[in-house]
């Protein structure tokens, strides 16, 4: 175990997701004293998670990849590889009121709603994409054009225009050919011998790695305060020296921030240049509702279902426990179902309540024999700032680590780039991010 040396910084780290955690623990293997301020009661950050069936689950959806290496890596310096999960899973697709599979190659072949010929495409679509050797040339490219070029007229309007517009909205046609690319490639190197995809999980859920990592930091000396929002900072003569809390103004030495753009700018704002906070805020989100239903028994065999129905309000149907047993959730199967759209939306400002009943009206339509009493438990959480919009020429977007304040970094969602938002790339935007601190404080 590491020693921190009390004469050396003290930086504080702003969020307790997994950026910020990882961060902090990178900063003390260092020999860096940290201190992580989250303002939820418990950390995990977009990883957070509530009671289902006497066990800890994720409040939005998650996995890792089998490729996933920084989160795998971190992992086994903790000493927990033991509980890394890997199991296939099953994908599939709804459209035109009817279930497919597509979780293996042969399953694309017997994609029906598609002619052969486009079977054939769809298939050596995602081969190409995984064959892209330089992003760059994407940048300036829309994922709808890319698309299309790749697979034909039909194949888009099948299966990735209702995908685009389902996660994006009114937004889709504005995403870069870099960010679909991404998915593609992700879920296409995420396969066993049989061309079936794995994913990975975490026993104990992802709450129980935070909660590990977090016990690291302790351990390192570093400390990791819940229930402590940030409101602002203390700055003298370009330099942060305090982080303020509802509490107290934490004094520091040095600042890793990781919330999301927005939030970063309010707390920047009165200290630099309008035209650097302008900057951040350029970059657009969207929110996100995720209901989450605990069920009797299963809705099918699949683990994800997308859903190529615009009348349906979801991108997807999420069935967790087709994935990780409803066992371990005391017998309960858990659906997660997932949409992505502006803060304004009424669906994002409406009641759990009506919210529930919403989306159960819908889901019946894909599942008739659905009924209220299957319903064990119902929950819905919401999340400002899931997912930055990334449009073409995005790279010219993304603010750099270093700010105008001398000793404050970024590490944040939105500079994940060209991969996308999640758990694994957090934490190496994190550890990247302490390891810059610690060059600009050597």
């Amino acid at each position: 175990m590491t020693l921190i040396d009390s004469s050396r910084p003290h930086v504080v780290v702003i969020g307790g997701g997994f950026c910020g955690l990882a961060a902090a623990y990178e900063l003390g293997r260092r020999g860096i004293r940290a201190t992580v301020l989250e303002r939820d009661a418990a950390v995990g950050g977009l990883a957070g998670s509530f009671t289902a069936g006497g066990a800890r689950l994720e409040k939005f959806y998650h996995h890792w990849f089998t490729h996933d290496v920084h989160v795998m890596n971190l992992i086994e310096e903790l000493g927990q590889s033991d509980r890394v999960l890997l199991r296939p899973t099953r994908t599939g697709t709804y459209y035109a009121h009817g279930f497919f599979k597509l979780s293996t190659p042969a399953d694309l072949l017997r994609f029906s709603p598609l002619p052969f010929r486009d079977r054939l495409r769809l298939g050596l679509l995602a081969l190409r994409a995984r064959r892209v050797r330089d992003w760059r040339a994407l940048e300036d490219r829309t994922a709808a054009d890319w698309l299309r070029a790749m697979g034909g007229e039909r194949v888009y309007q099948v299966v990735w225009e209702p995908l685009l517009q389902g996660k994006f909205g009114d937004l889709a046609e504005e995403v870069a050919a870099v960010w679909f690319w991404n998915k593609l490639k992700l879920r296409g190197g995420s396969r066993g011998k049989g061309g079936e995809e794995r994913l990975a999980y975490y026993r104990g859920g992802f709450a129980a790695l935070a909660d590990t990592l977090a016990e690291a930091i302790r351990g390192q000396g570093g400390a990791v305060r819940t229930s402590a929002p940030v409101n602002g900072l203390r700055v003298a003569a370009g330099r942060v020296t305090g982080v303020v809390t509802p509490e107290a103004t934490v004094a520091a030495d040095g600042v890793i921030a990781t919330p999301a753009l927005p939030i970063v700018a309010d707390l920047v704002a009165p200290h630099v240049a309008g035209e650097y906070v302008r900057r951040l805020r350029r970059i657009r989100y969207l929110a996100n509702v995720c209901v989450v239903l605990e069920l009797d028994r299963s809705l099918s065999d699949l683990y994800w279902l997308n859903v190529n129905d615009p009348g349906f309000p979801f991108v997807g149907v999420i069935e967790h426990t087709n994935f990780e047993p409803a066992s371990t959730y005391g017998g309960r199967h858990v659906v997660y179902l997932s949409r992505y759209l502006p803060a304004s939306d009424e669906l994002y400002r409406m009641p759990e309540r009506a919210a529930v009943a919403f989306t159960f009206e819908h889901l019946r339509r894909m599942f008739p024999d659905l009924t209220d009493d299957r319903i064990r438990a119902a929950h819905v959480w919401r999340a400002r700032y899931a997912q930055p919009v990334v449009e073409c020429g995005y790279r010219r977007l993304i603010p750099a680590t270093r700010t105008p304040l001398a000793n404050l970094l970024l590490a944040t969602m939105a500079q994940i780039y060209p991969e996308d938002r999640g758990t694994n790339y957090a934490i190496r935007q994190g550890r990247d991010a302490a390891r810059a601190w610690a060059a600009l404080a050597s």
